[in-house]
């Protein structure tokens, strides 16, 4: 495939200086000492940058957005001259240099000058930008405030200018996890900057707080439309919202799937993807058919168990056939049978060469947007026990924040998840790195002993806890590989303590750890030295109710962050709730990586009210945002919408 551009890269830069100075009086066309930001690509043509029309439109919005010009559409010749020079510098034949493998489907960019990492190189899958485009027009299309942004493009390039502003991305969240944000607290008018990047921080941070791992995701690259981390992101929160309804609370239906010597805790410990494989093969059951499905790649390629599922979840008026059965075509194949899933409105996510393909990421997600909307199970008459293993508030936050923190394997149910020890060693080595002695930790369990080992792991996971100062009286490690639910949120509470006042301790650099009657201390400090009337006597305090404190202290940390026009005072319930959720999401806006609820504030939860003003506390030693011109800022409350 031909460079996009053609630049002669032979050629030294004080080479290229000079030709770009001769050419430049003839770019001038009406003499006046500036270049229209519309004819930007044929003036770069003329110098030798052959860009495509998307990567122009990219460097126009930058410029526009960053306002680098003080001329609104249109570059002086000097900013010309320094644009030219640069992407010289940055040798753009390489930089722009785009390579498709038909095998893989992927594109490798490099360093692109708007939308990926300087100096680096990383595979996108199309398919995957291809889809998520696709799913966000479909879902989020009919929304007023992404009007200037949707439709993306049918091959998915504008996604990720689509991101830059912030706005789509707080969307995308609330889509998966409805009242995420507060919607109060997205810029939306009035986008400068600096106000894009705090809409930003809240997307990202609100994201790690529904169980997104952003490790190596910062607003910066989410700025910069890098696309092999806007896709990981996208990826993990569609799949979130996906998977969040394969619940029994949910589908009560699920109890149908299990076998006879089963119990709702056994459905409890399978993964979403081994609850939809059950879901498929229990439908293919059902259909007379004896074929199973073991994967959602090499099993689904030939479309047949697709076919009978649709068929099969389908009521009699949807006219859903297994015509596609008779075309011997694979490719062929699949496309009569999305068809089919059209007739359901269901035909998301996939293309037929992804069905051909196997993708699995792809083929996951369109088969569980099928059973979300066509389960096509019986409800039971009455599930018992349910009530005791629904997860609870203080459970799904918990899970939330260790995966978030990138465990592995996935916590998907905390009792099952945990009871071999090896997320709670890697919590252990986060809060304090080096603690655990890995050469005693059973990574592999062999057949016969993995009883045994998973115990020793717990036993070793107590001790640790116990070198920590944990309280942990009256808990073992056989506690723990029971599922104990009492004492095993008891660790992981003081897992999560211990996570963010390390983080603090190590922030605040003063050799001491700090202490819940500290964060206390500097609470009531802030919002004196801000004049806020707000007082808060300790994480039980009644006052915490109303969210006025945690409000009070935004603004304190950053001053005329907070519209005050949107904070309720009549204390009611439904007003206190109003005022927590603006808190939680104005609290995000900043930086602070806050994991409690609204309701946890309402409620005066104190463990969860702790770790709010902590997070908070935190932003005082990490200046947020500071890479942003803060002559940019034109966040006054009164413009926030």
């Amino acid at each position: 495939m031909a460079d996009i551009i053609n630049v002669n890269q032979h050629q030294t830069t004080e080479e290229f200086k000079q030709n770009l100075e001769e050419l430049l009086p003839n770019l001038d066309a009406n003499k006046d000492g500036f270049i229209d930001l519309h004819e930007l690509k044929d003036a770069l043509n003329q110098v030798g940058f052959k860009l495509a029309g998307y990567q122009v439109r990219e460097m126009i919005d930058e410029y526009k957005g960053k306002q680098r010009t003080a001329f609104q559409g249109k570059l002086n010749l000097e900013e010309f001259e320094a644009l030219c020079l640069d992407l010289k510098s940055k040798d753009v034949a390489s930089t722009f240099k785009t390579v498709v493998s038909k095998k893989e489907n992927l594109e490798t960019l490099g360093g692109m000058s708007s939308i990926s990492s300087e100096g680096t190189t990383h595979s996108v899958r199309l398919e995957e930008q291809l889809a998520f485009s696709d799913w966000i027009n479909s879902n989020l299309g009919h929304d007023k405030d992404l009007q200037h942004l949707l439709p993306i493009d049918s091959e998915g390039k504008r996604l990720y200018l689509s991101i830059k502003d912030g706005i789509l991305l707080c969307k995308i969240i609330n889509h998966s996890c409805p009242d995420t944000i507060d919607e109060r607290a997205i810029n939306k008018k009035n986008l400068t900057v600096y106000r894009e990047f705090e809409n930003l921080t809240l997307a990202l941070v609100s994201s790690q707080a529904i169980g997104c791992n952003i490790v190596n995701i910062d607003a910066h690259d989410l700025a910069k439309g890098k696309p092999h981390l806007v896709l990981g992101l996208l990826w993990q929160i569609i799949r979130i919202g996906l998977f969040s309804h394969i619940t029994l609370d949910s589908c009560p239906g699920l109890a149908g799937l299990l076998f006879d010597n089963e119990r709702l805790e056994d459905l409890m410990k399978m993964s979403p993807e081994a609850i939809l494989l059950r879901w498929v093969n229990h439908h293919l059951e059902r259909a007379g058919i004896s074929r199973r499905c073991t994967n959602f790649q090499s099993d689904i390629v030939d479309s047949e168990i697709y076919s009978h599922l649709l068929k099969q979840i389908a009521g009699n008026d949807a006219d859903v056939n297994l015509d596609a059965l008779r075309e011997s075509d694979m490719q062929s194949r699949a496309e009569i049978m999305l068809q089919q899933a059209a007739k359901l409105n269901c035909r998301s996510f996939l293309t037929p060469q992804d069905v051909v393909n196997g993708v699995y990421k792809l083929n996951l997600a369109f088969v569980a947007n099928l059973f979300n909307n066509h389960p096509g199970l019986d409800k039971p008459e009455q599930i018992e026990g349910l009530e005791s293993i629904e997860e609870t508030r203080e459970e799904k936050t918990y899970r939330n924040w260790m995966n978030s923190m990138g465990v592995a394997p996935h916590v998907n149910w905390l009792y099952s998840d945990l009871a071999d020890g090896l997320v709670i060693f890697q919590l252990f080595d986060v809060i304090k790195p080096g603690i655990v002695n890995w050469s005693r930790v059973h990574k592999r369990f062999s057949p016969l002993r993995k009883f045994m080992e998973k115990l020793e792991n717990c036993n070793y996971a107590v001790d640790l806890g116990k070198q920590l100062k944990f309280s942990l009286v009256g808990i073992a490690g056989q506690d723990l590989n029971d599922g104990n639910a009492t004492l095993t949120l008891a660790l992981i509470w003081q897992l999560m303590r211990a996570y963010t006042l390390s983080i603090l301790s190590r922030l605040a650099n003063t050799g001491n750890p700090i202490i819940e009657k500290e964060i206390v201390q500097w609470v009531n400090n802030r919002l004196t030295e801000a004049g806020k009337q707000s007082h808060l006597r300790n994480f039980n305090d009644p006052a915490i109710a109303d969210g006025k404190i945690v409000i009070d202290l935004i603004d304190a940390i950053k001053e005329g962050s907070i519209n005050y026009e949107l904070v309720r005072t009549s204390g009611t319930q439904e007003d206190n709730l109003a005022n927590a959720k603006y808190a939680i999401s104005m609290a995000r806006k900043i930086g602070a990586r806050v994991y409690a609820l609204p309701e946890d504030i309402t409620e005066v939860k104190p463990k969860m009210v702790m770790t709010v003003f902590a997070c908070m506390m935190a932003l005082d030693y990490v200046p947020n945002m500071d890479s942003v011109d803060q002559n940019n800022h034109n966040s006054s409350a009164n413009n926030s919408n």
